[in-house]
């Protein structure tokens, strides 16, 4: 009979029956992937060339030498777990096979030799992912409760990863579904998964779908995070009533503003919401602007969220004829009596100070 080596160990190969294996137990499972339609062509092309890892959960059949016969009777399914191999036997499923080869571990294999089996089988073959490492990593956490040795466990075994990360990952395993989903399609970073799953109880995950379907950059997710978290606190509500809120999920669900607009129109409503005295008195000065028609070569810009009192005025020109038309603008700038009050804080209907 073969043997299938891993380490110092040998499992022998046996013919068992899919309706004794169980299917629902994924303590042990290592991969994100779900799809198997590659895998079935595979293995309906050539076979099965790597036999699944299984651990037989039955004392009375626990001996390495037991026979065909033995695996193929199970009395009830659920007679193997499966270590490694969950999208082999899901494909040989697919393909509607009844039996299987497989390496069986006996019964009384220690739980800790079966993680170092699922994750060896796993990185060994291809970089793991981040949820991939944190699954490896938080099966171990169970046997190594320093990080640092924890560290060293997972590295001797492919997962590299340092104390410092090792924590990270721990966490990232507990976080709901649908961050981690995130964490996969690169939506958002580790470190800011970490981040929705410190917020109070489902506040995490409408964030996460918030950022699936804006796909927004770091920065933006953390401004908007950060917004979301000021205006909750100042009128004592929950930042899930925030987001939820009728005007937010206006913007969010409108069919007519395409992803970009969406994630525009979302920041302004909030920074309106958390600043509104700012963003009237913005409002104000970008029409003052627009007035002056200042031309594309001429920007002015006020202090930032108008807390001070200087302003910035830019130049762009090539030739003395833009430079020329440059200064036209800036005379304009000077002459013009609105800007004048503005600059004077005079109250008006054109000019909102704050």
């Amino acid at each position: 009979m073969p043997d299938y080596p891993i380490s110092n160990f040998h499992f022998p190969i046996f013919t068992v029956s899919l309706s004794c294996v169980d299917l629902e137990d994924c303590t042990y499972q290592i991969t994100t992937e779900t799809s198997v339609d590659d895998l079935s062509c595979s293995i309906e092309s050539v076979g099965l060339m790597c036999p699944p890892l299984l651990i037989n959960q039955r004392p009375e059949t626990g001996n390495s030498n037991v026979g065909r016969a033995d695996f193929e009777h199970c009395p009830q399914p659920g007679g193997f777990t499966i270590v490694s191999g969950f999208r082999r036997i899901a494909a040989c499923h697919c393909l509607g096979w009844s039996d299987i080869e497989a390496r069986i571990l006996n019964a009384d294999t220690q739980k800790l030799d079966c993680v170092k089996f699922a994750i060896t089988e796993n990185a060994f073959q291809r970089p793991l992912n981040l949820i991939e490492m944190s699954r490896a990593v938080y099966m171990l956490s169970v046997f190594f409760k320093e990080d640092k040795k924890l560290a060293e466990a997972a590295s001797a075994i492919g997962v590299l990863a340092n104390p410092s990360l090792v924590k990270k990952l721990k966490a990232v395993c507990l976080l709901p579904g649908a961050i981690q989903d995130n964490v996969l399609s690169d939506t958002i970073s580790l470190s800011m998964a970490l981040e929705l799953g410190r917020l109070e109880a489902d506040a995490g995950v409408a964030f996460a779908g918030l950022f699936e379907t804006l796909k927004l950059s770091l920065n933006k997710q953390r401004e908007i995070i950060t917004r979301v978290r000021e205006i909750a606190l100042r009128e004592d509500i929950s930042i899930l009533d925030v987001i939820m809120g009728d005007d937010f999920q206006e913007i969010l669900n409108n069919e007519d503003l395409d992803r970009n607009q969406k994630a525009r129109d979302i920041r302004f409503y909030l920074k309106q919401r958390r600043f509104p005295a700012i963003t009237r008195t913005e409002t104000a000065f970008e029409a003052l602007v627009k007035e002056l028609n200042l031309g594309k070569n001429v920007s002015l810009r006020p202090p930032r969220d108008f807390e001070g009192t200087v302003y910035n005025l830019n130049l762009s020109f090539k030739d003395l004829t833009e430079l020329k038309a440059c200064g036209v603008s800036v005379e304009k700038i000077i002459q013009n009596p609105a800007f004048d009050r503005w600059l004077k804080g005079t109250d008006n209907d054109s000019c909102v100070k704050i």
